[in-house]
């Protein structure tokens, strides 16, 4: 993800906007919103984020204890704003060791949530079944917003996905037990709308997991 744009879906190589083109486009998946380089994570980093994008930009606030900011991409170009927007946040595990949380946002059809998730994409589909009960609910932006887990994703990770303020919410965690971190009444909030307090964020290094 690195240096140059890249396809949200594959993490392919895109082509830029042209004379026969207005889109950026992937040859296996046509037209895309690229995925722009992921940078070290800040305060600094997240704002640019923020000031461009189109779909919330969701953390957990207050964090939970122990955990820090680490890591933000966004799917998206100057002309359209972000599309998708993954938050990565990483801390202690509640059974032991290290926990890693991708929260993505995203419009129809991007495929940035499906990638991280390591599905099919690219938005939750067959995976999500809505005609059942919800296995948890989020508290994002002042809102309880049900999310069901999503079958047949590969067993290093738990998978949620839901719809909060009118697009996709994807909560993806690592490893597969620390997604009991979702059943413990989290708080989403769209950092669009924390003002200052976005300066007391804790950061740490780069997660892995968003550069995957």
């Amino acid at each position: 993800m690195r240096g140059e744009p890249s396809c949200p879906k594959c993490g392919g190589r895109v082509r830029a906007p042209g004379l026969f083109s207005d889109s950026w486009r992937c040859d296996a998946h046509g037209p895309v919103h690229p995925l722009q380089p992921v940078i070290p994570p800040s305060v600094d980093a997240l704002t640019v984020v923020v000031n461009r994008t189109k779909v919330p930009v969701w953390m957990p606030w207050p964090l939970p204890v122990g955990w820090l900011f680490t890591g933000v991409a966004s799917a998206g170009d100057d002309r359209s704003g972000g599309r998708a927007v993954a938050v990565a946040c990483s801390g202690p595990s509640p059974l032991g060791g290290p926990g890693e949380l991708l929260l993505i946002a995203e419009e129809l059809g991007v495929g940035l949530g499906a990638r991280y998730a390591g599905i099919e994409g690219p938005d939750p589909g067959p995976q999500l079944d809505v005609g059942r009960p919800p296995q948890t609910k989020v508290h994002a932006a002042g809102r309880p917003t049900p999310l069901w887990l999503l079958k047949d994703t590969p067993p290093d990770r738990a998978v949620f996905a839901g719809e909060a303020l009118g697009v996709w919410l994807w909560a993806v965690v690592w490893p597969q037990h620390s997604g009991l971190l979702m059943y413990d009444e989290l708080v989403l909030t769209d950092i669009r709308a924390a003002g200052s307090e976005v300066d007391l964020l804790p950061c740490g290094a780069l997660s892995p997991r968003i550069l995957s």
